[in-house]
């Protein structure tokens, strides 16, 4: 087979064997596929499970997690920042380019994956594939097809064999389908075809399900419903009028996503949620009943791992997405009970630590919307504001540390903590190595001010930490997350049916309704994380008393943050709702010096023609057309190179 060029048209190179016999997604490595390998039962097979595979090239690559959450209201970049992430803010750092934008990640993956989910469609049954099997390849074309729409707008159909078809010739040139072209004849039959043929129960753990298609099928509804209603003349490529080829309004479209997520609700199969917020991220509770889309990873194998179980490379499949909100916390500085230099927070594999990359940071203004702390267990689930000591895991046998105002401090205590609120003592004068921490009279351990969040230092993602069973002493901090990255929760059914009540759709259940029954969830607490100590508390009567009457997609928006901060939804959610530069426009962080607690707000320029990607310079560059055609085939507003 030759080589085919980046329009992404080849087929997954690793072959992933599925067996119905088996209680584990098995891989085997391939070097190479060939068209006449689909027309056999392995091959078929094969191809099917490298489908769920490629979820690792996007799902926990923090290259791709990124341009999903920097530049959004949830984060800007860091002090350790490269071009791939200051060009995604916006503010002026650097320029978002078709060869800076990591739009590539997706393009690249989805297509060839798309190619390969054709190829199983088209012969599958040939080689006698149950129809619930070739429905996961259904599933897995539209879900990339949605992916790819969502962010560039309309993308070939036709990947030089017609459309939706299996092609094994190399292209050199390419044709752009509309938005309405890809829902309706891609993504929405697929999804439909999926959601009827699979089955009600997972065939092996982390398979899809009717539900899973049913999830999807809603949250595309929803998309499209937006995208024809238009509300702030957000520009479309290629250029088309807002009308569905089959006859429907977006009314029409907001009250079927409304419907197939009561249905999900009302018919979970093998999901549901978690007792309590702290459950659904708890590394001991990965895979949870929550979780419907994950990218999977192991501990125990790096074969099934996809990758090191040592070392991170920072690429590939390696899932380090989570270093990306992780400051330098491990140079703070103390001296010990004998008066030596010490670290007294280890970088170690617990999910609470982990490797640092700072190469992004939280805005003040999205700390600032998880309020009610003390009730709302969602910020206490999210991030570590708290940072214990743990010198003991690296053999250190100190007995304690000299905290702020002279105080002593022992093994798991904090030694610094983010206060929820502006304490107006605090000062910052005590030089730590790598910042200047706060004392305050009022505290035996240092402080930060939520004023003084930086872009150095800041409350630390948790949900996205390491966690590891077979691990002593430090462990391998330094290795990709062995854990899955989570992609689908049954959660955001709630939150699709309540954005389409608020867009006008109808049924047994209100968007208060939706909303209280993860904002009762949110008010219940089994552990503290934090303070890492057993917590059993249920504030939901609270919580649901204090849900406005009346919903707003901006509270909604809200909402979705503080369930869904850092999991990657972010800029998806202000693209469809059509909210992002309203929402993201200013943002208020410190610098990057350790001295630096003095709260900067920027301004970030979001055009309308930014509401989708640069198609890929790598695309255009391999594509054999003038340079009038790869102008055309890129989206307004970037350059060709």
């Amino acid at each position: 087979m030759k080589k085919i060029v980046k329009i992404a048209l080849g087929i997954a190179g690793v072959a992933i064997l599925v067996s119905s016999c088996n209680k584990v997604l098995e891989e085997h490595p391939k070097t190479l596929y060939t068209p006449d390998f689909f027309t056999t039962p392995m091959g078929v097979e094969g191809g099917l499970t490298a489908l769920y595979a490629q979820l690792r090239y996007l799902y926990g690559n923090a290259y791709y997690y990124n341009i999903l959450t920097t530049g959004t209201d949830e984060a800007t970049y860091g002090s350790s920042a490269d071009g791939n992430f200051k060009s995604a803010d916006l503010s002026g750092a650097e320029a978002l380019l078709p060869s800076n934008s990591n739009s590539q990640n997706l393009w690249n993956n989805a297509f060839t994956y798309i190619n390969t989910a054709s190829g199983i469609i088209e012969n599958a049954e040939n080689v006698g594939l149950d129809k619930a099997l070739i429905a996961e390849a259904r599933f897995f074309r539209a879900f990339d097809y949605f992916q790819l729409v969502q962010t560039f707008g309309g993308v070939p159909l036709d990947l030089g064999a017609g459309e939706l078809a299996f092609n094994s010739k190399p292209v050199r040139e390419s044709v752009r389908n509309t938005v309405p072209e890809v829902y309706t004849k891609a993504v929405f039959p697929d999804l439909k075809t999926a959601m009827q043929d699979l089955p009600d129960n997972m065939r092996l753990p982390g398979a899809l399900t009717k539900n899973v298609a049913r999830l999807y099928l809603a949250k595309a509804y929803l998309t499209y419903a937006w995208w024809l209603e238009n509300p702030n003349s957000i520009p479309t490529y290629p250029e088309c009028s807002r009308t569905d080829p089959d006859g429907h309004d977006a009314k029409w479209y907001f009250q079927q996503a409304y419907d197939l997520s009561l249905q999900g609700i009302n018919n979970p199969g093998p999901y549901g949620l978690m007792d309590s917020f702290y459950l659904v991220s708890d590394g001991a509770h990965d895979r949870n009943k929550e979780i419907m889309l994950y990218a999977d990873h192991t501990e125990n194998s790096e074969q099934y791992n996809g990758a090191s179980l040592t070392y991170g490379s920072g690429g590939g499949a390696d899932n380090f997405a989570g270093w990306m909100l992780n400051w330098n916390y491990p140079g703070m500085a103390a001296k010990d009970n004998k008066g030596n230099n010490m670290n007294p927070v280890l970088r170690t594999d617990q999910q609470y630590c982990g490797r640092p990359w700072s190469r992004m940071a939280p805005t003040q203004e999205a700390i600032a919307k998880f309020t009610d702390r003390d009730k709302d267990s969602r910020f206490d689930g999210t991030f570590v504001y708290v940072f214990r000591t743990n010198w003991e895991r690296g053999g250190n046998s100190a007995e304690y540390v000299i905290g702020a105002n002279g105080s002593h401090i022992g093994k798991n205590e904090a030694f610094l903590v983010y206060l929820p609120e502006e304490d107006p003592t605090v000062v910052y004068d005590y030089d730590s190595g790598i910042a200047m921490l706060g004392q305050s009279p009022n505290y035996d351990y240092f402080v930060v001010n939520p004023s003084g969040s930086s872009r150095l230092m800041y409350p630390k993602i948790w949900k996205l930490g390491p966690y590891r069973t077979n691990t002593a002493g430090t462990g391998q901090p330094n290795a990709g997350h062995t854990r899955p990255f989570n992609i689908a929760k049954f959660s955001e059914f709630y939150f699709i049916a309540a954005e389409a009540a608020v867009k006008g759709a109808s049924g047994s259940m209100s968007a208060r309704d939706l909303l209280n029954v993860l904002r009762a969830r949110a008010g219940k607490w089994s552990y503290d994380v934090n303070w890492d100590k057993e917590y059993v508390a249920d504030f939901s009567a609270d919580l649901v008393a204090a849900t406005p009457e009346t919903i707003t997609i901006d509270y909604i928006l809200d909402e979705r943050l503080r369930e869904y901060y850092g999991d990657g939804f972010r800029w998806f959610d202000l693209v469809r709702t059509q909210t992002w530069a309203d929402r993201a426009k200013t943002y208020t962080v410190c610098g990057t010096d350790k001295s630096d607690h003095t709260p900067v707000t920027y301004t970030r320029d979001i055009q309308k023609f930014h509401y989708l990607r640069p198609i890929p310079k790598g695309q255009l560059d391999n594509m054999k057309m003038d340079d009038a055609a790869k102008a055309a085939y890129q989206n307004p507003g970037y350059p060709v190179n």
